[in-house]
């Protein structure tokens, strides 16, 4: 999946609406420190009252929020053992296509049974499942009327799955306006926290309007921090890798080849080689992200100005530093933002923030025996109100 796949079925989860319909939502509470379903229940998203499907509606999409590979990560699932009755690709896959609700309960009941019994959780925890279909219309011609539009679309059904702790409310003094006095207001039921739900899962993938039932969109609770635990027992997938490991890969790769010292001009440079590649991409819908191996490593180094870069010496760091030569980074995920202040340069005096687009006028200098940053300006500098006057103008 893609961003933009994403935020086209995350938007879709709105009441009223006939591009996305949730057919059944099946809910288990399990008790703090418990190996075993306190209670469940499954019944017809339908008959949920409005304020309570507004609530789960939020509380999907909240588990679809966030940036790919940061908080979202596509999953592959692990091959399926011979004999194995619950491996989760089976499980989501049958409960996607039976036909009876209680079919579909137990199967989902299999998975938070996998749940549970993976770890035990510090807080009394609600595990919500939903099934339905996800409708997306095909692309209009310029000639074609809205009605056109509808009249051919993809349909793919698909189960969300949300897990959220609770909490017990806060004590507190209130005013009761009919009995003209203050009281204490002790409330004992458990607030299930829907608005930050601490992980969950979407299948299956969709890769260009096709069902990928072969991975699956997995949720985690804070930015590159997924639970690789959950990923392996629970749902069965295979290791994943955050964009912050895959830029830190990047960067010791690059440090194996070049060394640890870099100019700013070609930092630059290879900064804008990937931006380059990115661009093209964002360009072309049809073309696949791209990524750096160690072909275009050596590619964007020597476009970089890199001296003796060769195939040999990158393939040679790309096994020192994760020990496969066929590994792969996407390029998204190794370049800071490219349009933002997103390079902090730090120093003993100040901390600067700049752009990878303004790093090539950044230099370090050697000035009347002192080390020096440069900062190429076009502009006045003003400092708290003050133009700064250039310095050969105090001398």
């Amino acid at each position: 999946m893609n961003k933009k796949d994403i935020a086209d079925i995350r938007k879709r989860f709105k009441l009223d609406t006939d591009l996305l319909t949730i057919t059944d939502i099946y809910n288990v509470y399990i008790k703090q420190e418990s190996d075993e379903i306190f209670h469940e229940e499954s019944r017809s998203f339908s008959l949920l009252d409005r304020e309570q499907q507004e609530l789960f509606l939020a509380n999907f999409k909240k588990v679809l929020g966030g940036k790919l590979d940061e908080k979202l990560f596509e999953v592959r699932f692990q091959p399926q053992e011979e004999g194995q009755t619950d491996h989760t690709q089976r499980l989501l896959y049958d409960g996607l296509h039976a036909d009876d609700a209680d079919e579909w309960k137990a199967e989902m009941q299999g998975i938070a049974l996998k749940v549970i019994q993976d770890r035990q959780y510090e807080k009394d925890m609600v595990i919500t499942f939903i099934r339905g279909n996800y409708f997306k219309t095909t692309k209009r011609a310029p000639d074609e009327t809205e009605v056109d539009m509808r009249d051919e679309m993809y349909t793919t059904p698909f189960i969300l799955s949300s897990m959220n702790q609770t909490e017990l409310p806060k004590n507190s003094l209130v005013f009761d306006f009919a009995g003209r006095e203050f009281k204490s207001n002790l409330l004992t039921d458990p607030i299930i926290k829907l608005a930050s739900p601490i992980g969950g899962f979407l299948f299956p993938c969709f890769t260009d309007n096709a069902a990928d039932v072969n991975h699956i969109l997995y949720s985690a609770s804070k930015v590159n921090k997924p639970d690789f635990q959950f990923i392996e027992n629970v749902l069965n997938g295979n290791e994943i890798m955050t964009a912050e490991e895959d830029k830190a890969v990047f960067e010791e790769i690059v440090k194996t080849v070049i060394g640890e010292e870099v100019n700013s001009k070609t930092l630059a440079g290879i900064y804008d080689e990937i931006n380059s590649a990115l661009m093209a991409e964002a360009e072309d819908e049809e073309q696949s992200a791209p990524v750096l191996d160690t072909k275009e490593v050596a590619r964007v180094l020597k476009a970089s100005g890199v001296k003796d870069v060769s195939a040999e010496k990158v393939e040679m760091a790309f096994q020192q530093v994760v020990e496969d030569t066929s590994y792969e980074m996407k390029a998204s995920h190794v370049i800071p933002s490219y349009a933002s202040k997103s390079i902090k340069i730090s120093t003993k005096v100040a901390d600067i923030k700049i752009s990878p687009q303004d790093l090539r006028y950044v230099k370090e200098v050697n000035y009347n025996g002192k080390r020096c940053l440069l900062i190429e300006v076009e502009e006045d500098t003003m400092i708290e109100g003050f133009k700064l006057l250039p310095e050969e103008l105090l001398e």
